[in-house]
């Protein structure tokens, strides 16, 4: 198995201890690093001043909004990553959600799944270096009725940019078995992941004749080491806020992907009750009623034993990158997290899965 971990500004106090992170990432060896975007700051910008600073870590885009900009540019943020860090860039894509798209950019959050599909389609043109003509449902190019005419980039792809999709609907993981070089996964539970997400990433693998072996399943959760069972609780307790923000706050009312997909793998009650208890303003109540199991079953916490036994049931439900978000109250304390988990999954990764995955 691979590591990797997901930065974002807002989680460090300041850029310059991003920066360290990173740097200090890679010398632990760890293999990816992927670069948020959400609602502050963009991913491209980021990427290009990590990619002077790195010389083997990969780095990804962890996602771009598809909804917030033309497909060709995000080909032509694409092939500049790639370029500037001699190929170590891949392209991670995700829709976002209404709140996101609509609340901030001032954009319709309309037909999610065409617009990914289609995107992916313009970009792929862009990548080959081609002129650029596309007629779909959300993208026609050139502008129908003007005066253009097709075009191609001057900026030339000089590496593989392989394509990864942020997905936890059943119809957005069916598009990225079918079309995807990877998954970006979240909220996984992997005892429940053959029939939550594993069954519609087969099936769209199936539509294109491929195999699991032909895409990358990267999984994410976060990590901390509890010295005992006291600490453990204390850890679960003071997690159960930010997991009632994912299934009550992220998206709409109406539309939220988190409380869908731990609706989907068993605590659909509990996530309805959360939902609406946030939506009330009720959230130190909506966090209340998150169970000790939802927070242990979609990370990995716990005594260093109880996290590798974690990673071995993640490796064999078919996780192939481990996405790792360190806990830790200072920097040295998320590379201490980070340095430890990354050694886990070493040694996991060289044992022989006890069930290998369909």
């Amino acid at each position: 198995m691979r590591t990797a971990t997901t930065v974002e500004a807002s989680s460090f106090r300041n850029w310059s201890a991003q920066r360290d992170f990173i740097v200090e990432a890679e010398k632990l060896g760890l293999d990816i690093c992927w670069v948020a975007e959400a609602w502050g700051s963009d991913a491209p910008s980021a990427l290009g001043y990590y990619a002077a600073l790195t010389e083997r870590m990969l780095l990804g885009s962890g996602v771009i909004q598809v909804g917030t900009r033309t497909p060709v540019a995000i080909a032509q943020a694409a092939i500049t990553l790639s370029n500037l860090s001699q190929g170590r860039f891949l392209l991670g894509l995700g829709p976002s959600g209404p709140q996101v798209v609509e609340g901030l950019h001032g954009v319709p959050f309309r037909r999610p799944l065409v617009r990914m599909s289609e995107t992916i389609d313009v970009v792929r043109q862009a990548f080959g270096g081609g002129k650029i003509s596309y007629s779909g449902k959300e993208f026609q190019i050139p502008l129908p009725g003007s005066e253009a005419v097709p075009m191609r980039l001057s900026t030339r792809a000089e590496f593989k940019i392989p394509i990864y999709l942020a997905a936890l609907s059943p119809a957005m993981l069916r598009l990225t078995g079918e079309v995807a070089d990877g998954w970006l996964g979240t909220s996984f539970v992997p005892e429940g992941a053959s029939s939550a997400y594993f069954a519609h990433l087969d099936e769209g693998l199936a539509r294109a004749h491929r195999s699991r072996a032909q895409l990358d399943v990267c999984q994410g959760a976060e990590v901390a080491f509890a010295r005992d069972e006291e600490s453990l609780q204390a850890m679960i307790a003071s997690r159960k806020k930010e997991l009632a923000f994912s299934l009550g706050g992220m998206g709409s009312g109406s539309t939220n992907y988190y409380n869908q997909a731990y609706s989907r793998q068993g605590w659909a009650e509990v996530a309805a009750e959360v939902r609406a208890r946030w939506q009330s303003g009720d959230r130190d109540g909506a966090a209340t009623i998150i169970r000790d199991d939802m927070v242990l079953a979609t990370t990995l916490i716990g005594t260093e034993s109880r996290v590798r036994d974690r990673l071995r049931v993640w490796r064999d439900a078919g996780v192939d990158t481990v996405r790792l978000y360190p806990a830790g109250d200072t920097l040295e304390d998320r590379l201490t997290t980070l340095g430890r988990a990354i050694d886990l999954v070493r040694e996991v990764g060289r044992e022989l899965p006890s069930s290998p995955p369909e």
